[in-house]
């Protein structure tokens, strides 16, 4: 592993793997699900972690310039003074970066109003595989030169180029910002209430969030929630700019819910952070209490969020494990979860099942968690051959040698990965970046 000091570091890093063929994974916070950052055979881990400072915020036209290495959260308790916040929160928000956020366009929560982080990105600086040094986007609002070449980064999980500087945009943090937990009736159709949450206006909801019984009650019993206990659950989040806004939203809002038979009282979180810290948890929670498992990552339209469910479960029934649901009910985005060890052929199985049913029913088989090397052998089913081979050809462009963390989004040129790593003279990787 290396910990480059600056961007020269990180040219000089790339410059030396590729004439020695040594495979760079760029590393954050490490909180991939896909394996992402899990690097190959003799690859040279990249450590991004310590570049995280925020490096200058513009409240006036609502922009923060920072390093790739920016905790989620640490951004947003910056951005508090200035009444702003970033609004993409993954569930790691804890200790996923922002660079890492880019590099998989990580979405969150509150992606029900705003959109996952592409939408919330406006200019990249990455040294690509070729050793350059490169600026993609722009700071100002809006711009028509050619195709966007800045999204073609985002989500490129370091495939492309190490991201050395983000610049993202910013949205003005409401005066109001609480969370509701409310029990669900077992007889609540998922994709209705989905469906209604949606198109209902004036409710200034920001976030709509299920967990089936099973994973609420692992967060009850291992966490102090305070809400209710014994029945699925769903999360809101609504927003609004006083007393009164708030007041006529709620009502809004449980008009809507009362439509599709959901008529409980709500437990209310004054602050949305403490609820979504506490969702957030979801996956630990089930990691402590059933070990490795498959955990997926799939959506759907709204009006086929049932069917996908009763397949899960079909799917759990048939390999006889155990299953858990959670996940962003008002985008169609769950993650199922089975009790299974992942690196079993049973497992494969499972997961090509789940990711199967996702696309026959018009979804995808990633919505938040991106491909890594777990999904590759699906890209080309969701996209079809002529879209991989412009990304490939991409690719190329960008990373000729293939030294880019190989093996992950689609396969790379060459064969830099799985040789193990060639030395200069020295027998360093470069002389201003420190081993660890």
């Amino acid at each position: 592993m290396v910990a480059p000091a600056d961007v020269d570091d990180v040219m000089a890093l790339v410059g030396w793997a590729r004439r020695h063929r040594v495979p760079l994974v760029p590393r954050g916070g490490g909180t991939s699900l896909d394996g992402e950052s899990v690097p190959a055979d003799g690859s040279v881990v990249v450590d991004l972690s310590g570049w995280n400072a925020v490096l200058e915020v513009d409240p006036e036209e609502r922009w923060a310039r920072v390093g790739p290495g920016v905790v989620n959260r640490d951004l947003q308790e910056a951005l508090r003074p200035h009444d702003l916040f970033f609004p993409p929160n993954p569930g790691s928000w804890t200790t996923s970066t922002i660079g890492g956020n880019v590099g998989t366009n990580a979405s969150g929560p509150r992606s029900f109003r705003y959109g996952p982080t592409r939408a919330w990105v406006r200019e990249v600086e990455a040294v690509l595989g070729t050793g350059e040094r490169a600026r993609f986007g722009a700071r100002v609002a809006k711009r028509s030169v050619g195709p966007d070449l800045l999204h073609l980064l985002v989500g490129s999980e370091g495939t492309l180029g190490i991201v050395t500087e983000v610049t993202v945009r910013l949205a003005q943090r409401p005066p109001l910002r609480e969370g509701w937990v409310l029990s669900l009736p077992e007889d609540v159709s998922l994709g209705t209430l989905a469906c209604r949450l949606a198109r209902a206006s004036g409710t200034g909801l920001s976030a709509v969030e299920y967990l089936d019984r099973g994973s609420a009650s692992a967060l009850t019993e291992t966490r102090p929630t305070g809400w209710p206990t014994g029945s699925a659950l769903l999360l809101l989040e609504i927003e609004a700019e006083g007393a009164g806004e708030a007041s006529a939203r709620r009502n809004r809002v449980r008009a809507a819910l009362r439509e599709v038979g959901v008529a409980g009282r709500p437990t209310v979180f004054s602050d949305a952070d403490e609820l979504w810290t506490i969702r957030g948890a979801s996956g630990e929670v089930l990691e402590e209490r059933m070990g490795r498992h498959v955990r997926e990552d799939v959506a759907v339209p709204l009006g086929r969020i049932d069917a996908l469910v009763r397949t899960l479960e079909e799917v759990a029934r048939a390999a006889n494990v155990r299953f858990y649901l959670y996940g962003h009910l008002g985008e169609g985005s769950l993650h199922p979860n089975y009790v299974i060890d992942p690196t079993t052929s049973a497992a494969d199985t499972i997961r090509a099942a789940v990711l199967t049913a996702s696309l026959r029913l018009g979804g995808t088989v990633s919505a938040e968690h991106g491909i890594g090397r777990l999904k590759t052998p699906f890209l080309a089913r969701e996209l079809g051959g002529t879209a991989v081979g412009l990304l490939s050809a991409v690719k190329r462009h960008c990373d000729p040698d293939g030294i880019l963390n190989p093996g992950k989004l689609y396969p790379s040129p060459g064969r830099a990965a799985g040789r193990g790593p060639s030395r200069s003279p020295s027998g360093s990787v470069n002389a201003a970046a420190r081993r660890r």
